[in-house]
């Protein structure tokens, strides 16, 4: 028995030494990175910035609760998630977005524009995803820029064309009377 114990013995004590070195190292990992990308005061303040003006944006362009810092901030984070098909956090959010009795309504809407622009959102640019769903908060009817365009030289040919007759043809030539 004590052939065994002794073994057992020292494989705890070896475990109980690996285990905190194990432990700090995710923890030393974790400061590492906070390290690695401390944040710009200058970019921090420009940010903020941002944010309050399209806050002040939403609440001068929706009329209604739609346009209230809460609504925007937390509806806007619903559409974004939707579009990443993060669906559980989603609902975790509208949950909260409807207990501060903002429109659901208004998500659907905003959801349906994103899905208009979804040919423009390039996921390899920083904020193009978040600069959309902000279009689509505040004007929710909003079009994309290149359907319009696209649209646009379709249409005017159609109408050039339809403004110039068509050529009609000839009648044939009747022959000669005797």
């Amino acid at each position: 028995m004590r052939r065994l114990a002794i073994p057992g013995l020292v494989a705890l004590l070896s475990i109980g030494s690996i285990a905190p070195s194990l432990a700090q190292s995710g923890e030393n990992h974790a400061q590492d990175q906070g390290k690695q990308a401390p944040p710009n005061s200058a970019e921090a303040s420009k940010d903020n910035q941002r944010k309050i003006d399209e806050f002040a944006e939403a609440a001068q362009a929706i009329n209604g609760p739609a346009g209230n810092p809460e609504c925007v901030w937390l509806g806007r984070r619903v559409v974004q998630l939707m579009y990443t098909d993060d669906l559980d956090t989603a609902f975790r959010h509208l949950d909260l977005y409807d207990r501060f009795g903002c429109p659901g309504g208004h998500v659907q809407a905003a959801f349906r524009c994103l899905t208009r622009f979804l040919p423009e959102i390039d996921d390899k640019v920083q904020k193009s995803l978040s600069d959309h769903v902000h279009v689509c908060w505040i004007n929710p009817a909003a079009q994309p820029q290149a359907t319009a365009a696209a649209a646009a030289p379709t249409t005017s040919g159609n109408a050039a064309a339809a403004a110039s007759p068509a050529p009609q043809p000839s009648a044939p030539p009747q022959p000669a009377a005797k």
